[in-house]
């Protein structure tokens, strides 16, 4: 059995609602037991404390660029040489883990050495703080059931990987459009197998706006989300789930079934442009929008 490290870059805690679920998704990767060591890294409003409260240990001391923003190589970097173990999970701090993710890595770890893996993720609407003392992974099921939305293909809010690799990440800024589309896509060039894991791990996505970022606006539209796109290599490195190869279900590694939105998909990537302007830009919304449209 693998022990592992999960790290996460929290907002700041200061909004009543970021608070709630913040909490709740630390307490989930507690609550998968001596297994996991987790990490908060950073040092924004409330971290120290919730740090204290959770019995989570803080690493403060993240580089930022000059809008203030932590840096993922510096993120990734923190955690690395602070690990104790050679698995290492990295999520968004509004994603909750479920006991089932030990078993996919398990397996997946008995057959590979280097590896990546990503999968898509469950929204919910979660508005109060989880009692952890209670079956509250059995209410977390049955939500995902009844009113449980599976988010697309572009939503990628974890990555999974031996700790030795990912040692030379670009200066991306943590929170905006582009880096975790580059993690996907560096992971394919090396080649490292990627794996799709949707169909045997679920991540829950709990709910909420885009007060914390820049006048309330999603983060696909930033600055700094351009700048991420640029430092990946321009949008040829925009890869997603759809781009992923391998898949894992019925305990097995598969290659990925060919489908039309896998091809359209394939032929996007080889008309899309650099830079987003002239005609092979066209092409490609054109291709995208089709796709999109029968997925």
């Amino acid at each position: 059995m693998s022990n592992i490290t999960i790290f996460t870059a929290p907002k700041a805690f200061s909004d009543p609602h970021i608070n709630i679920i913040q909490r709740n998704a630390i307490q989930s990767y507690k609550d998968l037991g001596p297994r996991a060591e987790v990490f908060l890294i950073g040092d924004e409003e409330g971290m120290k404390e919730a740090a204290s409260d959770l019995g989570v240990r803080q690493l403060p001391d993240v580089k930022r660029n000059e809008m203030g923003t932590p840096l993922v190589s510096s993120i990734f970097s923190l955690a690395r040489d602070a690990a104790s173990n050679e698995i290492m999970i990295y999520l968004n701090a509004d994603i909750m883990l479920l006991p089932e993710c030990l078993d996919v890595i398990d397996t997946i770890r008995d057959l590979e050495k280097d590896f990546l893996l990503v999968g898509r993720r469950w929204d919910l609407d979660i508005m109060r703080e989880i009692d952890f003392s209670s079956d509250w992974q059995e209410d977390i099921e049955r939500q995902i059931r009844e009113t449980g939305h599976l988010r697309t293909i572009a939503a990628m809010d974890y990555f999974i990987f031996p700790r030795h690799l990912f040692s030379g990440i670009p200066p991306f800024a943590i929170g905006r459009a582009g880096w975790d589309n580059w993690m996907i896509y560096h992971a394919v060039q090396q080649p490292w197998p990627v794996i799709d894991i949707t169909p045997s791990h679920r991540v829950v996505h709990q709910n909420h706006d885009y007060r914390h970022l820049p006048d309330g606006i999603a983060h696909y539209d930033l600055e700094e989300s351009y700048r991420n796109v640029a430092l990946a290599g321009g949008m040829r490195s925009t890869y997603d789930l759809l781009d992923v190869p391998l898949i894992f279900q019925d305990g097995r590694i598969q290659r990925k079934r060919i489908t039309l939105s896998r091809i359209l998909r394939k032929l996007e990537r080889i008309v899309m442009p650099v830079e987003q302007m002239g005609w092979r830009w066209q092409l490609t919304r054109l291709l995208r929008r089709t796709r999109r449209r029968i997925s």
